[in-house]
């Protein structure tokens, strides 16, 4: 099993959704093995799995992942991280990530995942990103400049190297590495935690994003868009806890937003959402626990600069097109709608201005196309 072969439509027959060029900016390269690499790999390596076969196995996924929490949603990265270990396993599970998201219609992707999670083989840090970075290039070179790729290196919230993760990502600033992020059990272990090593990525003028706003709420937030000092917010749906909806008395819907979310859509900071995953973990569990009760489309209509992601295509059994696809189903979108949400992770993208400008021109292109 590879990359998603169903092929995805707007309602009403309109235009195939797989061909139209995506921006994926939140994607975790332990969340997204193939599940027949994940039983060479184990068998390889003497791992023991819940099944040697890679259809059940790929269920098992996802099945485990439909917990409703998120801390039970993140044991199932106990398998993948276990066949990602050495430099050869980094290198395959990288090149086949990069040649799904190709796929898949992605022209820029950004790879979050954590080298500190990946030393048991006996790698230093900087081989772990090294290998990583050997298997972006392959893929990226094989597919003929059709799609760019970048790391975001990550540091376990729940752990204590958050400055030594920093340093690494700045290490290969110019080798591959375009962002810093935090990563984990967010409730109980805020941004705030790790102010020292966010204050110092500051003075790197180093980019960030924060997970926050998936399983905490508006403190979490506000967190990592003051301590951590976050560009973009890793999910952010819990950012509709600072709106008030009201009845205008005229039919229509009033919006009142809290300072948080003021600061969140006028600074126009980039809400990396994922919708499917967002129900799986419960990160709306406050309104309702179907995709129709998501308040993705209320944040877009609001103004909130929304993206549109997979969080973990493994786990969620996903892709960048079947997401698009249940949203426009779920909430009517059209062509220009799906258009706008990519770019606006373009917008967002740790991209130099004149490769963002690059990209929305192959995005404005691909759909006019369409």
């Amino acid at each position: 099993m590879s990359a998603d072969a169903t092929t995805y439509r707007l309602p009403d027959a309109g235009a195939v959704i797989n061909d139209l060029p995506k921006v994926s900016l939140h994607d975790h390269l332990d969340g997204g093995l193939r599940p027949a690499t994940i039983v060479e790999l184990a068998d390889s390596s003497g791992v023991a799995l819940p099944t040697t076969d890679a259809d059940a196995l790929g269920q098992w996924f996802a099945d485990q992942s439909n917990s409703g929490s998120l801390v039970e949603y993140l044991k199932t990265f106990d398998v993948t991280t276990s066949v990602m270990q050495t430099a050869p396993q980094l290198h395959r599970v990288a090149k086949e990530f990069v040649e799904d998201l190709v796929a898949d219609g992605v022209v820029y992707g950004e790879i979050r995942w954590a080298p500190e999670q990946h030393l048991q083989g006996g790698l230093t840090l900087d081989q772990t990103v090294e290998a990583v970075q050997a298997g972006i290039e392959e893929a990226v070179d094989a597919a003929g400049g059709t799609i760019r790729v970048g790391q975001l290196v990550t540091a376990m919230r729940h752990a204590d190297r958050a400055q030594e993760i920093a340093e690494l990502a700045v290490r290969h600033r110019d080798r591959g590495v375009v962002g810093f992020d935090i990563a984990g059990a967010e409730a109980g272990f805020p941004p705030a935690n790790h102010r020292a090593a966010f204050d110092w990525l500051a003075t790197q003028l180093f980019p960030v994003t924060v997970h926050a706003g998936e399983a905490d709420g508006l403190d979490s937030i506000r967190s990592a868009l003051v301590d951590g000092r976050a560009l973009r917010l890793g999910h952010g749906v819990r950012i509709f806890e600072d709106i008030a909806l009201s009845d205008a008395g005229d039919g229509s819907t009033l919006a009142t937003l809290g300072e948080v979310a003021s600061w969140v859509r006028d600074r126009e900071v980039p809400l990396e959402v994922a919708p499917s995953s967002n129900l799986q973990t419960g990160a709306i569990a406050a309104w309702g626990d179907e995709l129709a009760d998501h308040p993705f489309d209320v944040l877009y209509q609001l103004g909130f600069r929304v993206t549109v992601n997979t969080d973990n295509r493994l786990m969620s059994n996903t892709s960048l097109s079947k997401e698009l696809a249940l949203l426009a189903g779920t909430f009517g979108y059209d062509l220009d709608d799906l258009a706008a949400f990519q770019i606006n992770a373009a917008l967002g993208s740790f991209l130099p201005l004149e490769d963002r400008e690059e990209i929305i021109a192959t995005i404005t292109a691909g759909h006019q196309e369409a």
